[in-house]
């Protein structure tokens, strides 16, 4: 009897590279490899979207779609090559209006997609109708998702098989177009028996033929084993990678699954083993040079309490390390315990994953729940759908004052729509005052990008990646001005100096050369000799007047609101920062006059760093 054929979808090049890089390699790098897994046969990959897509712009300087094209073009015309989108947010990380989820299907369908995976983090099926509509009309195939997790110990009411049943009745009673159907574990918490019940009433639930799909993580550890429990309940494809970016937080590895079914009837999509090591060596040789955060490679025994997806985890590591306080990870990691708990039982994948993240840095730097993430916020509050329980109420009330957002039970669709901020107008006519050219792609970019996608459409983007050459250089240039510090050396050159406030230009030079010093405004100084002074009390910094405002978290300045010598009321808000991906507010502590503003837009700031002072 033949074996039962089992589609593999390799995640390699988006989820892989998302789970264990957070996104930060270049095209060209990987593009090789993409090569090397065409001719070991595989046809069906997962190349963009997701936070794929904003790290292109946010960290690469690259453009998500001409990698889509170029990606294209590498493996044929034939391949399956699959997105990931959010249901109402796309791929962004806020929900879009109904031009802008038009636009998502369009361009992606343009820039060589075959199939997009679709899923809503709440699995509020509202979120996903129009977006499939769009998906298929544009000639796409849909794939409609489950999402699925499992709770922090104590919680109760979502994440069974029963809530799982609903959710599926809903979206076939719906009538949602869709060609095959996923169950998403962006956490790879679920056990593995949860698993196996799931499946088993999905394929008693759904018509015969159905295509039915697993994905999840090894962040948890128990990857493999849920998928073999899918297998035998019956599902036709699972997700898997190559290493070096399998396992850990990402995908089980091709040559671990193939491992794990010998002797079963399954047949892995007629992979060979010999071929996926060939194409797993050129995968290593691409990304030999990027810097591997160890966590990326780990089992988290944490995960199943605190669920945090691998494509999320080391994405928020890397900005952690990035503003130097990468210290504060474990504390972070624990706190979302409770902040799950009382958001509502959202599934841990992105947007609603990273909401997660960012209120527990919130409360692990500034204090449990005295600042509220406004992504956290507008979730408990309703304004990205309905959660599958209710939210706790005290943390209604906190993020409905701290946002001034009366909750609401309209559907996010039709409040994103009526949001003017949301339309294509107001894209085209922000990309017009930048002199930026308007196209499609541009204006979709710029929607889904906000100001980072403003700055790389004007060649401003940043580039934020982690070789290890680079990190070499780094260090050695460190070692270098710490051996000519301790040896007192300067080297040779001009230098300015400031002699009791008084400016002087110097020069410096090794060996007994004649000098001369002049005053920089190109007068000659006299060098006399020097009476001995008095001793001179050593001067103490003058206390600053004022209260201080110090940041509490490190970022960049985004918008100044209030100007020197401006009346304030507590809680009134100074400026705004923008740190891990959130725009945090910086408000006055009490009533008074603000004495200076000491940083500028753009500045960079770090922790406790002083930006104003208020008397």
């Amino acid at each position: 009897m033949a074996k039962k054929f089992i589609d593999i979808m390799d995640t390699t090049f988006r989820d892989g590279l998302q789970s264990v890089f957070g996104g930060r390699v270049l095209m060209n790098d990987f593009f090789p490899a993409v090569e090397a897994a065409k001719m070991a046969g595989i046809n069906h990959f997962e190349f963009g979207g997701g936070a794929r897509f904003q790290s292109l712009y946010f960290y690469l300087r690259e453009d998500a779609f001409e990698m889509m094209d170029k990606f294209r073009t590498i493996v044929g015309p034939d391949a399956n090559l699959q997105t990931l989108a959010r249901g109402v947010s796309t791929v962004m990380l806020d929900t879009g209006s109904k031009e802008l989820i038009d636009l998502h299907a369009k361009m992606f369908k343009k820039h060589g997609t075959t199939t997009i995976r679709n899923f809503d983090a709440l699995n509020d099926v509202e979120n996903l109708k129009y977006s499939a509509e769009r998906i298929t009309h544009y000639g796409l195939k849909h794939e409609v998702v489950v999402t699925m997790m499992d709770l922090p110990p104590g919680c109760h009411g979502a994440h069974t098989v029963e809530f799982y049943e609903k959710t599926l009745r809903e979206i076939l009673d719906s009538g949602i177009p869709y060609d095959s159907i996923c169950f998403k574990d962006a956490s790879g918490t679920s056990n593995p028996q949860k698993v196996f019940e799931t499946i088993t009433m999905a394929r008693k639930l759904v018509p015969e033929g159905t295509h039915l799909r697993l994905h999840t993580h090894e962040t948890a550890g128990v990857s493999v084993a849920a998928y073999l429990a899918a297998l035998e309940a019956g599902v036709n494809g699972i997700d898997l990678a190559a290493a070096p970016v399998s396992g850990g937080t990402s995908q089980p590895d091709i040559l671990t699954m193939l491992h794990a079914t010998k002797g079963m009837n399954y047949d892995l999509g007629g992979l060979e083993i010999d071929k996926i090591l060939t194409y797993e060596k050129e995968l290593q040789h691409c990304l030999s040079d990027y810097y591997m955060p160890p966590e990326a490679t780990r089992v988290s025994t944490i995960i199943p309490f605190s669920p945090m997806p691998g494509g999320a985890l080391t994405a928020n590591t890397q900005m952690m390390r990035d503003n130097g306080i990468f210290d504060r990870f474990p504390e972070v990691i624990a706190a979302m315990t409770e902040v799950v708990k009382k958001g509502g039982y959202g599934t841990s994948a992105t947007p609603v994953s990273q909401f997660y993240f960012q209120q527990a840095l919130n409360n692990v730097m500034q204090g449990p729940w005295n600042a509220i993430d406004p992504g956290y916020g507008r979730m408990v509050l309703g304004y990205f759908g309905k959660t599958p329980i209710a939210p706790d109420p005290e943390v209604v009330k906190i993020a409905s004052e701290k946002l001034d957002l009366a909750p609401t039970t309209e559907k996010a669709l039709d409040i994103a729509n009526a949001d003017e901020s949301k339309s294509l107008a107001t894209w085209i006519d922000k990309l017009k005052a930048e002199s930026i050219e308007i196209t499609e792609e541009n204006i979709f970019i710029a929607a889904a990008c906000h100001e980072k996608g403003i700055a790389f459409l004007k060649g401003k983007g940043e580039l934020m990646v982690h070789k290890l050459s680079d990190m070499k250089k780094e260090e050695e240039k460190k070692e270098q001005f710490i051996k000519e510090q301790g040896s007192g050396k300067m080297g040779s050159g001009s230098y300015t100096v400031v002699v009791d406030g008084q400016k002087f230009s110097v020069q410096v030079a090794e060996g007994n050369v004649d000098i001369q010093v002049t005053a920089v405004n190109g007068e000659s100084a006299a060098v006399a000799p020097v009476a001995p002074a008095a001793p001179v009390a050593p001067k103490v910094a003058a206390a600053p007047v004022g209260f201080e405002i110090k940041a509490l978290l490190p970022g960049n300045v985004w918008k100044i609101v209030a100007n020197p010598g401006q009346s304030v009321n507590e809680g009134d808000v100074i400026l705004i920062l923008e740190s891990m991906k959130m725009e945090i507010d910086v408000v006055a502590p009490k009533s008074g006059v603000i004495k200076s503003i000491d940083v500028a837009t753009n500045d960079r700031v770090t922790e406790g760093q002083v930006i104003a002072l208020l008397v």
